[in-house]
């Protein structure tokens, strides 16, 4: 993964660094020593460290802390999951059931208060992130009469007496994050990037750090709700003692982050064109000239993001829809007036709903772009219904920025579930290196082929490009000489095996530092 992509038969490793890279006999002549553990790969194939730039460890580590989730893909499932834990739930208290989102259910469609009416005796409420959906008892015991379909947009917080269950010790909430930072390792990855941290996450983080518990390497990013009032925003982002890159190698701070927008799966996320007909049915929402919500308006927006600037952080927001990605831009242009913003690798989050435009944009001002390439694989065919296949021809555009000279950094948003593959928001790496290169949704279509990239660029988006983002080129992301030994083993040849197989792909070692955190090498 250096500069001319070159391929090497050997690597040494001395003092968690990459000692030397080459063929074998010019290695062995020049590293090995008499206590030189000498170990053959058989021809195996040995990847840079692989990254995720976008998680949420420790809500994903809670989430099958005490029990595994269950498989929620349909109308039927919910109500069946809501019916057995009536069972076992005192009457009167809350029923959450897990995020789901209406577009990976079998239906295609936002469940309504109708279909969690299964269960009259305790108050329920559905799970889909940015919005959430209610049963009449949950209703009435909130005083709740202008959602008829029990469908709350943004507002979860009128929902009175909620428990959404858990009470984690702060022991436990240590022990889940530790063990999915584990599981990571066992995915390929040596460091990812967690998206939204507050005191509480950054307390744990630096507990494992202290107690040298950290199995991976962490990038942190500080994130403020940006519903609160202007003046306590900017008092806390002015009173903060951390910015951009403060800590290490293991554990540092990246970036600012505020949410713009909502979701794309739940119909909240602020597009350029409106949802049309089908949002009614995917979304529940009736109005088909809606767009989604902007969560602030534009002089906000750009007061939060100065006052982070100013105190030196890079800055990023959550803008999933066309609009909120235009809106961000807008902020972004009016503080590259006042400073040049490109030193500050600034970027994009999600950015689902890309334009031309947008990107040429991005490119002038030195953005790049944080990106979910498995949401095409996994809601491709829900949001094809909304938008149509002409909609979707900015729908996470990898060639288009790389076209226009904008690194993109692959991540997952991994959340919920402790699974690679099944969990919301699968977080395996070779899934998007897989959609990456071949633009297949799950049903097997091709959305948009002119779109796909190469094998090559794929890695780096997972490898070098999120490095850069990270301001971590110098040192990792790449096998070259001087560089931290974070190393992981495949089971077969990523450039050469059938392009089906890439999905495929399995971890058999991964190496942080020089040391082995999960897997082993082969007899």
């Amino acid at each position: 993964m250096d500069g001319s992509f070159s391929i090497a038969q050997a690597v040494a490793v001395k003092g968690g660094r990459i000692a030397a890279v080459g063929t074998d006999d010019a290695v062995l002549k020049a590293e090995r020593g008499p206590k030189t553990e000498v170990m053959d790969l058989h021809g195996g194939t040995v990847l840079p460290g692989l990254t995720d730039a976008h998680v949420h460890a420790l809500e994903a580590g809670l989430s099958e802390f005490r029990g595994p989730l269950p498989k929620l893909d349909s109308f039927a499932a919910v109500q069946e999951y809501i019916k057995e834990k009536a069972r076992t739930t005192p009457k009167g208290q809350w029923i959450v059931v897990p995020r789901t989102f209406p577009t990976r259910l079998k239906e295609l469609a936002m469940p309504t208060r109708e279909l969690l009416d299964v269960e009259t005796e305790h108050p329920v409420m559905y799970d889909a992130s940015y919005v959430v959906i209610v049963n009449s008892l949950a209703m009435k015991m909130s005083g709740i009469t202008d959602a008829p379909d029990g469908i709350l947009r943004n507002s979860q917080g009128r929902l009175k007496g909620l428990d959404a269950g858990g009470h984690f010790t702060d022991q436990e909430k240590l022990q889940a994050l530790e063990d999915m930072l584990k599981r990571y390792a066992a995915a390929g990855l040596t460091s990812v990037g967690d998206r939204k941290v507050g005191k509480e996450e950054i307390a744990l983080y630096r507990k494992l750090y202290a107690e040298g518990r950290l199995p991976i390497r962490v990038a942190m990013t500080w994130w403020l709700d940006i519903n609160r009032p202007q003046e306590d925003l900017i008092r806390e982002i002015q009173a903060s003692p951390d910015n951009t890159n403060e800590g290490d190698h293991w554990l540092r701070f990246q970036a600012f982050k505020v949410n713009v927008d909502g979701g794309m799966t739940i119909g909240t996320a602020y597009q350029r064109q409106p949802y049309g007909p089908f949002g009614k049915q995917l979304y529940g929402q009736p109005d088909p000239n809606n767009r989604g919500q902007l969560f602030a308006p534009p002089a906000k927006l750009l007061a939060v993001m100065r006052a982070a600037r100013d105190r030196g952080w890079q800055l990023t927001a959550h803008s999933q829809g066309g609009g909120a990605v235009d809106a961000f831009l807008d902020t972004l242009e009016a503080l590259n007036q006042e400073k040049p913003l490109a030193p500050t690798r600034s970027h994009l989050i999600h950015a689902s709903f890309q334009s031309r435009e947008a990107i040429a944009r991005a490119k002038r001002l030195g953005v790049l772009a944080d990106v979910q390439a498995a949401w095409l694989y996994l809601d491709g065919p829900a949001l094809e219904k909304v938008f149509g296949y002409d909609g979707m021809r900015f729908f996470y555009p990898l060639r288009s920025y790389l076209d226009a000279g904008v690194l993109i950094a692959g991540g997952s948003d991994h959340m919920i579930g402790h699974d690679r593959n099944s969990a919301v928001n699968p977080y395996n790496p070779f899934l998007s290196l897989y959609v990456a290169v071949t633009r297949k949704t799950r049903e097997g279509k091709v959305i948009y082929p002119e779109e796909k990239i190469t094998r090559q660029e794929a890695l780096k988006m997972h490898t070098i490009w999120p490095a850069h983002l990270q301001f971590e080129e110098s040192a990792k992301g790449s096998i070259e000489a001087g560089k931290l030994a974070d190393l992981v083993l495949i089971d077969r040849d990523y450039l050469a095996c059938p392009e089906e197989e890439i999905k495929q792909i399995r971890p058999l070692m991964t190496m942080v530092e020089g040391k082995v955190v999960w897997g082993a090498f082969p007899k």
